[in-house]
C-alpha cells in the first residue's frame, strides 16, 4: 500500500484561515485528493480542542479518525525571544500521542501566550526552553522545526533564524528527528547542507483552506501509528519512507531575493551585485531562501547524500487544470473537471502520479493530459517568487492557443 501524509495544516481558528477548515471539510478534501493521514493542527486552542475531543475516535496507537482519514495530534507555536543578543522568531511543530498528554503542554504553554489569541499562538519562549518542558511532560513528543528557510519565522531565516541547529537546540539537537523544507525549498537545495544529512527532511502543505491540503506531502509504504511514525522519521527509513512531494521551490513566495514594493526581483548572485540593497529605494532587499541556502552550503549544486530520501516535484491539478482550459482557478469549470478526474482514478495524487497519459486523455480531454505530462516531465516555465510573492509557473507559452492539439509525448 501506499499512504500519503500531510503533517502540517491549520484549522479554521488560525488567522488568515478559511473557514472551511473544520474537521468535516478537511476530511473530505484529504478523501478526494488521496490523503490518508493528516495533522489535526492548532491543538493549543481551546475552541478547536474541543472539537477534536468530540468528533476524533482512536484508531491506531497515537492516531485517530474521522470519516475514514486518520488524523495525528499536532500544532505549530510561533516562539518569539531573544538569543545571542538577536530577536529569533521560529515556528515549530509539536506532535503528540494522546490528548492527555495535549491537555498537559497546553497547561505549560498557557503562561507564555494567549493560546485562545490565534491556532498558530505567539509564545514568549525560547525554542529550546519549549522542547526541554514538552520532553519532561512526555518522552514520546516530538518536535519539527517548521519551513525551516522562511526568511521572517524559521530556525535558518534570514532575518531571525540560526546558522545551525545547535545554535537553537543546543544539546537536544540530537532529539530533533526531522525538518520541514518549506515551499520555498525542497529537499535538492537541503541536501547542499552536510551538517542535515542526520535529518529526515520531511514535506507538507501548511495549508489554509481544503483546496491547498497536500500540495507538498510524505509518501509512506505503510500506514503507521504514531510511534512508527517517529521511528520511521528517526531512522530515515527508504523502505517505508519512499518520498515526499513537493512544490517547485521557485513557486514559493520567499524563494528569490527582493523588494516587492518596488517589483524587484533578484537571484542571490544580482543580490549580492547589489550589496543586497533594492536599487529603486535603496532599502534592504528580503533575502530569499536559495541565498539563504548558498551562504550555509558546503557542496555543490547536484550532490546526493547516500541515505536521502527521493522526492517527486508536482504542480497540483487545479492549477494545471485551469491553465489547460484557460479559466482561473478557483471556478466551477475547474472544480468540475478536478472531481471526475479524482473520482475516476482514486484521487488527485493518482492522476498526477500515477495515471497513463492516454487514459487521462480518454476521461477528460487532450489539452489537460498534455499539461499533465508536461508537469511529469518537469516541461514549465517559472518566474520564481519573492518577498511575499509566489511565483509563477505556466505549463504552456504565453498566447498559445487553447484549440491547438499538440503530440503527446509519452516518455
Amino acid at each position: 500500500m501506499r499512504l500519503i501524509a500531510d503533517l502540517h495544516i491549520h484549522s479554521r481558528f488560525s488567522r488568515a484561515t478559511s473557514s472551511e477548515m473544520n474537521i468535516e471539510r478537511i476530511a473530505e478534501a484529504a478523501k478526494i485528493k488521496g490523503i490518508g493521514l493528516v495533522a489535526t493542527s492548532d491543538f493549543t486552542h481551546p475552541e478547536w480542542l474541543a472539537e477534536l475531543k468530540e468528533k476524533l475516535k482512536p484508531k491506531r496507537e497515537g492516531i485517530y479518525e474521522f470519516n475514514g482519514i486518520s488524523f495525528i495530534l499536532n500544532t505549530e507555536v510561533n516562539n518569539n525571544y531573544t538569543k545571542g543578543g538577536r530577536l529569533r522568531r521560529i515556528h515549530n511543530l509539536i506532535f503528540a500521542p494522546s490528548f492527555e498528554i495535549v491537555e498537559r503542554i497546553n497547561k505549560k504553554l498557557s503562561a507564555y501566550g494567549n493560546l485562545a489569541a490565534d491556532g498558530r499562538p505567539t509564545l514568549s519562549l525560547d525554542s529550546y526552553e519549549m522542547f526541554k518542558m514538552i520532553l519532561d511532560i512526555s518522552e514520546d513528543c516530538f518536535l519539527i522545526p517548521a519551513h525551516i528557510w522562511t526568511p521572517w519565522f524559521s530556525l535558518f531565516g534570514s532575518n531571525s533564524g540560526f546558522d545551525s541547529i545547535e545554535e537553537c537546540f543546543e544539546d537536544l539537537t540530537d532529539r530533533i528527528i526531522a525538518l520541514e523544507t518549506g515551499l520555498s525549498s525542497d529537499p535538492a537545495m537541503n541536501w547542499l547542507l552536510s551538517s542535515l544529512d542526520r535529518f529526515a527532511l520531511v514535506s507538507n502543505s501548511d495549508a489554509h483552506s481544503p483546496n491547498r491540503l497536500g500540495r507538498e506531502a510524505n509518501v509512506f509504504a505503510f500506514e503507521p501509528d504514531y510511534y512508527q511514525l517517529m521511528e520511521v522519521l528517526k531512522e530515515k527509513d527508504r523502505k517505508r519512507f519512499l518520498f515526499t512531494i513537493e512544490f517547485f521551490p521557485e513557486e514559493g513566495k520567499y524563494h528569490y531575493d527582493g523588494h516587492r514594493r518596488c517589483r524587484v526581483r533578484f537571484s542571490p548572485e544580482e543580490a549580492m551585485m547589489a550589496n543586497n540593497l533594492c536599487p529603486e529605494c535603496s532599502r534592504p532587499l528580503t533575502i530569499g531562501v536559495l541565498h539563504r541556502v548558498m551562504s550555509l552550503a558546503d557542496r555543490k549544486k547536484g550532490f546526493v547524500p547516500k541515505d536521502a530520501i527521493p522526492f517527486k516535484r508536482l504542480v497540483p491539478l487545479d492549477e494545471i487544470i485551469a491553465e489547460a482550459i484557460g479559466v482561473g482557478r478557483d471556478t466551477v469549470a475547474v472544480r468540475s473537471e478536478f472531481l471526475k478526474l479524482c473520482k475516476n482514478f482514486g484521487g488527485e495524487f493518482s492522476v498526477l502520479l500515477d495515471v497513463p497519459i492516454e487514459e487521462i486523455e480518454r476521461v477528460s480531454n487532450e489539452r489537460i493530459a498534455l499539461a499533465v505530462n508536461k508537469v511529469r516531465n518537469g516541461d514549465l516555465i517559472i518566474e520564481p517568487g519573492y518577498d511575499g510573492e509566489f511565483g509563477k509557473i505556466r505549463i504552456f507559452p504565453e498566447g498559445e492557443e487553447k484549440g491547438k492539439k499538440p503530440q503527446l509525448s509519452l516518455f
